[in-house]
């Protein structure tokens, strides 16, 4: 601050005294700066000693002594206003006249919105509608507001040529839409750190029985496998440790997620791996998996891979009354059993198990997958992965019709198309549901330009039949 004299002899004395207390001031405030070492706290801390400045001075020219400074000779005082104004808004600091941010890390979508990006841009990662070379994928918006299913395809999963990730999620509550984009985009990358960590782990621990280079999620390469069943049921054991493991980080980075609210929101998840002739699936909720494969007689039958993990499916009932939650249906819906809380007639939740809806998880609903595991033959044709929408108005022979006698390239498109309409006959009051389908195909030929609807016709009479697990092992 610069400071001047006056050349009055008769008011000289007084000025000099007032001078010197703004000097005493001024050195005081430039002291108390130097303690501060982080430039925001310098900021702030100068900027109280400048406030305490401008009131004495305020003082100063209010007693008449204001002759005493300089303010149209040099330059003039900056005002607190202009030198050192902030304010503060959810961890966010800005300057005035300025447009530099302060964000506190994981205050913002903005870092989860970049990261989204670098996903989206990774070959073979689809999560549109569309086809790939080994799947067609679909989802078409209901008639109850936004879509609030999603969907993925991930071939060369984990940068392996023969691995494809697969997964529908089927989200509910307020911010159900956010939770199920939240887990398509990071249950695979989990899902994979954990699979490479455990093959890592367990390295060199292959049975003797093995062969060398199985085709299996924890050996990279290709080959035949010629493993006994009893070593892939110890493939199985290490990658359904691996799908726990994911799936329960997973729910944990949803609860402490800053932006997205899970309390009364979650989501369903069916999740597939397959790598060369193994496949695993994880399932929490509703959603499901089916196989359409050859039988004997050569008939395509339909294999259901997953269970519906409702509430009133007799071992989830079990553990949610143990946890003191309650099952039971509405009046206006009896064929809909869902989960209250003990003292409250709410949320009522219409599955045992799902990513978030942390109100619920001391009551008995969890986010621990139910694991299987099976080992394609060539008699395997495909899988279809859907969310409720579509399970609710079609069986499970009606779907592996549909996809079986569709192209493979709008497959399915297809099987949603006859999911509106079974919707719109079985229930012409209700509303059409959301509805996400995966058809990932299993056979090797990828050049084959032959439709499955072609090959249904050179086969005998469709027969299809449901089989619950045949060949694989549960959880």
């Amino acid at each position: 601050m610069n400071y001047c004299l006056f050349a009055s002899s008769a008011g000289s004395r007084k000025c000099l005294w007032w001078i010197s207390i703004g000097l005493v001031i001024e050195i005081y405030c430039n002291h108390r700066i130097e303690r501060f070492t982080t430039a925001s706290a310098v900021e702030l801390r100068g900027s109280e000693c400048l406030v305490g400045l401008e009131c004495f001075l305020n003082v100063v020219r209010a007693l008449g002594m204001g002759s005493c400074l300089s303010g149209d000779r040099h330059k003039r005082t900056i005002p607190y206003s202009e030198i050192a104004s902030t304010s503060r808004d959810d961890g966010v600091i800005t300057r005035r006249n300025s447009k530099r941010k302060i964000t506190r890390k994981g205050s913002s979508p903005s870092n989860d919105s970049s990261r989204e990006m670098s996903l989206h841009r990774i070959p073979g990662r689809m999560f549109l509608n569309g086809t790939t070379d080994h799947a067609s994928l679909f989802t078409r918006q209901g008639k109850k507001g936004i879509n609030q299913d999603a969907m993925i395809v991930w071939e060369n999963f984990g940068t392996k040529e023969d691995t494809i990730f697969c997964g529908v999620f089927d989200g509910h509550g307020p911010f159900g839409h956010m939770v199920a984009k939240k887990v398509r985009d990071s249950l695979p990358l989990k899902l994979n750190a954990q699979l490479e960590l455990d093959a890592t782990r367990k390295e060199g621990q292959n049975d003797a029985r093995c062969q060398v280079s199985p085709p299996t999620l924890v050996n990279k390469g290709s080959g035949t496998s010629h493993c006994d069943p009893d070593h892939r049921g110890n493939i199985y054991v290490m990658l359904k440790e691996s799908f726990l493991k994911a799936f329960k980080v997973m729910d944990k980075e949803l609860k402490l997620h800053p932006y997205i609210d899970c309390y009364t929101s979650g989501t369903t998840s069916v999740a597939l791996v397959k790598q060369g002739r193994d496949l695993i699936i994880g399932n929490v909720g509703d959603s499901r998996a089916v196989l359409g494969t050859r039988d004997k007689s050569n008939s395509l039958v339909a294999v259901q891979l997953t269970v519906d993990l409702k509430p009133n499916h007799p071992r989830e009932a079990e553990r949610i009354r143990l946890c003191k939650g309650r099952i039971f249906a509405l009046q206006n819906e009896p064929e809909i059993f869902r989960v209250w809380l003990p003292n409250n007639d709410s949320p009522g939740l219409a599955m045992a198990r799902a990513f978030g809806d942390f109100c619920l998880k001391d009551f008995g609903v969890i986010a621990v997958p139910d694991v299987s595991y099976r080992h394609l033959t060539e008699k395997d044709e495909f899988v279809v992965l859907a969310t409720d929408g579509v399970w609710d108005v079609l069986s499970n022979e009606e779907v592996v019709a549909v996809v079986a006698s569709s192209p493979r390239s709008s497959a399915a498109r297809v099987l949603v198309d006859s999911a509106t309409r079974a919707w719109r006959l079985k229930y012409p009051t209700a509303k059409v549901d959301d509805c996400a389908v995966v058809c990932l195909y299993l056979d090797s030929n990828e050049s084959s330009a032959t439709t499955a609807k072609e090959q249904v016709e050179a086969f005998p009479k469709l027969n299809v039949q449901t089989n619950l697990m045949s060949k694989e092992w549960k959880l």
